[in-house]
């Protein structure tokens, strides 16, 4: 395969995984990885490292789109990122001494939780009694729907701290931006309407992914020839995704998603178990 065919294809592939993780919240690296390591045999180190680059241009462009938007609470994604870019660190940190076929099967694991989480029916309805916690941390906020403003208010602050912690954990370790985790703790324990949670994510995937992109950069697994189209590609399908959200249901789309990435999780699981990565 030639040079410009391969980056063609990594560029079309990179589109869709940005255009995917914009509309779900999830980050372009569950898309990005299991094209890289799968499709063109990629050492998985170096595809973590391209993922976190495209993790980075995934919020980049959604994020700024949904704060313009007013949706995304930014006070709030300020907050959780004191968790998620500590925990960043440290799972980077580990993904450094770790088997590539052990990361392949944890990968292809998180994979399938992502899937449940993504399909599964999500917190729509605004609390209007929140924690004391959100209140003194002027956390609690509001949301446009339709004309009109949607105020909501936070609970279980310190669990979703806590879960914060763990998503960046993963997100260091397998280079995927852990929007699963992070919208699961925004939605089911902190009670914050999906739209919110989804854009929150968003903006926040970015911090948490160049926290732990430092540390795949010093140890020598960033490839530029990898990382151009990947980047290009990934903001691309972020901006279309960020305008998308705003009008359309991603429902059947995420069904499409989720069956494609449950595949995709069972060969990597596979793969790591032959050790053939």
């Amino acid at each position: 395969m030639s040079v410009l065919i391969f980056t063609l294809i990594l560029l079309l592939g990179s589109y869709f995984a940005g255009l995917l993780g914009s509309l779900t919240g999830l980050g372009g690296g569950v898309v990005v990885i299991p094209l890289l390591t799968l499709v063109f045999g990629v050492d998985i180190r170096y595809a973590i490292g391209a993922a976190l680059l495209a993790s980075i241009a995934t919020s980049s462009g959604s994020a700024s789109a949904y704060v313009k938007e007013g949706i995304t609470n930014v006070r709030l994604g300020m907050f959780l990122e004191i968790a998620t870019t500590v925990g960043a660190v440290v799972g980077a940190l580990i993904a450094v001494y770790t088997p590539t076929n052990t990361i392949a099967i944890l990968f292809g694991v998180i994979l399938i939780f992502s899937a449940a989480m993504t399909i599964r029916k999500k917190n729509q309805d605004a609390l209007s009694e929140g924690s004391s916690l959100a209140a003194r941390l002027k956390l609690n906020s509001t949301y446009p729907v339709g004309d009109k403003e949607v105020a909501y208010k936070l609970k279980n602050v310190g669990a979703g701290f806590s879960l914060m912690t763990f998503a960046g954990v993963i997100s260091g370790l397998l280079g995927i931006g852990s929007g699963a985790l992070k919208v699961l703790a925004m939605d089911t324990a902190m009670h914050i309407p999906f739209k919110v949670s989804t854009t929150t994510s968003n903006f926040m995937i970015g911090v948490t992914a160049a926290a732990s992109a430092a540390v795949y950069l010093q140890r020598g697994y960033m490839d530029p020839g990898l990382a151009m189209p990947v980047i290009l590609g990934v903001l691309a399908g972020a901006f279309t995704g960020a305008k998308l959200l705003a009008r359309m249901n991603p429902k059947i789309l995420r069904i499409i998603f989720c069956v494609a990435i449950v595949f995709v999780a069972l060969q990597m699981i596979y793969n790591g178990i032959q050790h053939k990565f």
